[in-house]
């Protein structure tokens, strides 16, 4: 084999190398919109594929932000490296208590930077038929080290959360940006 003939196969064999990652994403997304699609029309647990450890169990939207996020059960890193997770510990939507969604800040909510006050978020579950509307009540940043993400509030509301600041140079760190929103309407 030449060298131009090696350099060739080195360049498509890097291209090919780089294209892995977003391809494998992409096709996790649309395995990902795939299973919410059965699982919202069957109440059923449908795992996205069979060896994920989780299933779409939401669906978050905000027509302000153009979002329309599926929301998996668990908030692990497993879990959010494919989408945004609800903690386990939390309440379903429309239920007594607060609906927890993490994820990450440079990927699906890095809009929640724009978030202010009185934007709505629209949400719906496999548990329930109904969807619910809830309005932003609060945003604040609070450092985990201190202070714990209260779920056991006595209303319906959903809280997302995500690493804090946003545009910081290295991942991880105590910092949280948390909004919440109050459920303002079950259609």
């Amino acid at each position: 084999m030449n060298k131009s003939s090696l350099l060739a196969l080195l360049g498509i064999s890097t291209f090919a190398y780089g294209a892995y990652t977003p391809i494998k994403a992409e096709f996790a997304q649309y395995m990902i919109q795939s299973a919410w699609s059965v699982a919202n029309k069957t109440s059923h647990q449908v795992k996205p594929w069979s060896w994920m450890d989780s299933h779409p169990v939401m669906r978050l939207k905000s027509a302000r932000h153009n979002q329309d996020l599926i929301v998996l059960e668990g908030d692990t890193g497993n879990v959010l490296a494919f989408g945004p997770g609800r903690n386990i510990e939390s309440n379903h939507p429309g239920n007594k208590g607060t609906t927890l969604i993490s994820a990450h800040r440079d990927t699906q909510f890095s809009f929640l930077e724009d978030v202010v006050l009185g934007d709505r978020f629209e949400v719906d579950s496999i548990y329930s038929k109904n969807n619910y509307q809830y309005q932003v009540s609060d945003i604040k940043i609070i450092d985990s080290d201190i202070v714990d993400i209260d779920i056991g509030s006595n209303q319906s509301e959903l809280k997302l959360v995500t690493c804090y600041p946003f545009n910081a140079p290295i991942a991880g760190g105590p910092l949280r940006y948390v909004v919440t929103a109050n459920l303002v309407s079950k259609v």
